[in-house]
């Protein structure tokens, strides 16, 4: 169930059936307010401002989550430095224990959890203490990371670089890390409709300066430690995968995926010159989707002996 801030009537709506974004803007302001106020980390005035800026004040439509993403993070970039200050200072530590954490929002329970922050050994935690009273010393505001993707040695990696940053650049680092976590809270909390991202794929066999055809790829979903078979592929005469995009539609959903591809087979068939033992057989490759609304093209480029990959267009 998702409670209304004291501030607001004492009123219960649930997210059994999440909400798209047109549908959630056709509701009371209460209930909107009830709805984007927990977005920011026990910051509902951010909620409060956006709405009498964008939607009583220039009363603009918001049809996706990337929209409303972007006006709530103008709300916070045209903020004072006092206003961002205290919003920095309503995050919790990260290597706080979670049990004892009575202000800990849902969001940041289900956020530090998947990072596995709440299972540290007493060594890690011991670490993480230490280097958190140093952050929070040095710069008078808690250790922020956008932690739901991430992992425990994510997290520590990541503190014990940012911590001997410059007060000004941490300042800024910090709240990039605030709309990275605004922004996964929003596509968790809206049902994205009509998806119009869609992910697509070419093999490019670099030693044969042509594209790969014929080589067999598997597309997985990864799910913490576990890995689902998704689809199976074989490339059409131009390196591509037959068919049009891999995803797309209500398949096309934000989460880590992984690429299988069968170079060594590819390469047999072939009968390009290999090792006895193939210095490349099978290459995973793995990558993130971010956004609903966007085209993500993972393309491949093989030789025997190498391999590179970008996110293409």
């Amino acid at each position: 169930m998702l409670k209304f801030p004291s501030c607001y009537p004492k009123k219960e709506m649930t997210i059994t059936d999440k909400p798209s974004v047109p549908e959630l803007f056709s509701k009371p302001k209460e209930d909107i307010l009830a709805f984007l106020g927990k977005i920011y980390e026990h910051s509902s005035w951010i909620a409060e401002k956006f709405y009498d800026e964008y939607v009583e004040g220039s009363g603009e439509e918001f049809t996706n989550v990337q929209e409303v993403f972007r006006a709530m993070s103008s709300v916070v970039e045209k903020s004072s430095n006092e206003e961002k200050l205290t919003l920095l200072q309503a995050h919790p530590d990260l290597c706080a224990k979670i049990e004892s954490l009575k202000n800990l929002t849902k969001e940041s329970q289900v956020e530090q959890g998947k990072a596995g922050l709440s299972t540290l050994t007493d060594e890690e935690r011991a670490k993480f203490t230490k280097l958190n009273s140093e952050y929070r010393e040095r710069f008078g505001f808690p250790f922020i990371l956008a932690a739901r993707n991430a992992t425990k040695y994510t997290v520590l990696s990541a503190i014990e670089g940012r911590v001997s940053r410059s007060p000004e650049d941490e300042f800024a680092g910090a709240l990039y890390q605030v709309g990275k976590i605004a922004w996964m809270r929003l596509l968790a909390a809206f049902r994205v409709a009509d998806n119009k991202g869609f992910l697509t794929c070419h093999v490019l066999d670099t030693a044969a300066g042509c594209p790969a055809a014929g080589m067999r790829i598997q597309l997985r979903r990864i799910s913490g430690e576990n890995s689902e078979l998704f689809k199976e592929f074989i490339t059409n005469d131009d390196g591509r995968l037959p068919g049009g995009p891999a995803l797309k539609g209500d398949e096309f959903q934000v989460g880590t995926y992984e690429w299988i591809f069968f170079v060594g087979d590819y390469f047999a068939r072939s009968n390009t010159k290999t090792s006895g033992v193939p210095f490349l057989d099978e290459i995973p490759l793995r990558f993130g989707i971010d956004s609903p609304e966007e085209h993500y093209h993972v393309p491949l480029l093989v030789s025997p002996w190498s391999f590179s990959t970008y996110r293409g267009s």
